[in-house]
């Protein structure tokens, strides 16, 4: 099974880019590493929460994901399912 963003953030497709953002801003104050500094659980889940708020939030990786278009929305890392870097963001060290 392959990961859903939307399923992620408990939000629907459809959903408006104010709903992604509430629903990423509910879970990051639930699953901050600050607020359970001892919960590996849910580390990981906050981590991938922000995947796909990343994911979401930028229009043309959202339209890559919703097109399935996986490999150019997504890249595999070591901690998960990570965003693709952005344009801006490649020349970054």
């Amino acid at each position: 099974m392959s990961w859903d963003p939307y399923a992620t953030l408990g939000v629907s497709r459809t959903a408006t880019a104010d709903d992604i953002r509430r629903a990423y801003r509910a879970l990051a104050k639930e699953l901050h590493p600050d607020v359970r500094p001892d919960d590996k659980a849910a580390e990981e889940r906050f981590k991938k929460a922000t995947a796909a708020f990343n994911l979401l939030s930028d229009p043309t990786t959202k339209a890559r994901f919703d097109r399935g278009e996986r490999r150019g929305a997504l890249q595999k890392g070591d901690s998960g399912v990570q965003p693709a870097l952005r344009s801006h963001d490649q020349g970054a060290v």
